[in-house]
């Protein structure tokens, strides 16, 4: 992992999607006072995880400027995002001509919609890069532990925050699976050859699941990775008719057809159990 100069993981917030309730803040704020002065982080939110232009976290130029602040900042040791939603996509193009040398030197990590500048960071080769927990999660009830599992992970680089089938010199990569879908046919769409590559959803219905699987799974560049493993699709909505085929016969089904191997499940998703997945291969 990589510590600050004095010692103690400096972790800066910020939300280039939707903005951050002040609770959160609070809520983190007091959760970190529980720690060991001896290992606790200090975590500052940039004011722009509470400004509102919408749907959004504020403007796009004052996301893209609040992920730069920290990104460039060498007093910052990691940028985590604050939270998911949507509005990441949006500034990526601005964010990666902005970035500056400190910029390779941090931890990113988040999930959700924070996917698409993960993956467009990693296509870059910027930063040490992870998908995992965030601050948001704390309002999900026993959200604690999900916040601690991501701090355990930042602060110590303890193993046990990890999706239990990441192994040292096994690069992987983990999306949500319309993320994904949705970085196809960008630029941003990085390099995932020989990777596991493991994905999750949310509140999207089984034919959304089904036809974003047959898009990941029909593209030529990701026919490449070593296979790909599930996690967890929550609150899926009532399909009309009922589509009849489970997350996991169809993950199975585009896997079969496109000579992708399946590896099993994977243990992330938007709960309170989202393990850590690190971009590429993981060194303790």
């Amino acid at each position: 992992m990589v510590l600050a100069r004095n010692g103690q993981i400096k972790i800066g917030v910020v939300a280039p999607s939707n903005r951050i309730n002040p609770a959160v803040q609070e809520g983190i704020l007091k959760l970190v006072a529980g720690i060991d002065p001896q290992s606790r982080p200090d975590i500052w939110f940039h004011p722009q995880c509470f400004a509102s232009s919408g749907h959004f976290a504020g403007t796009d130029a004052l996301r893209a400027q609040a992920f730069l602040d920290v990104a460039n900042d060498d007093s910052f040791d990691v940028l985590w995002f604050g939270r998911g939603g949507y509005g990441s996509f949006r500034l990526i193009e601005a964010v990666l001509a902005g970035l500056r040398p400190a910029a390779g030197n941090k931890i990113y990590l988040g999930y959700s919609d924070a996917g698409a500048m993960l993956g467009a960071l990693y296509g870059a080769g910027i930063g040490r890069l992870a998908h995992g927990p965030m601050p948001a999660d704390l309002n999900r009830s026993g959200g604690a532990a999900a916040v601690r599992r991501a701090l355990a992970f930042l602060v110590d680089g303890n193993a046990a925050a990890l999706e239990p089938s990441v192994a040292p010199g096994t690069p992987t990569a983990a999306f949500n699976l319309t993320i994904l879908s949705h970085l196809i046919g960008t630029p941003y769409l990085p390099d995932l050859s020989g990777h596991v590559l493991m994905l999750e959803e949310v509140a999207e219905a089984m034919y959304r699941i089904d036809r974003a699987l047959g898009q990941v799974a029909s593209t030529p560049a990701l026919r490449q990775v070593a296979g790909i493993r599930l996690g967890r699709c929550g609150d899926i909505p009532a399909n009309d008719p009922e589509f009849g085929r489970s997350e996991d016969e169809v993950v199975r089904y585009w896997c079969e057809r496109s000579g992708i191997p399946y590896l099993g499940p994977a243990d992330i998703g938007h709960d309170i159990d989202n393990k850590v997945v690190p971009f590429g291969t993981w060194r303790p």
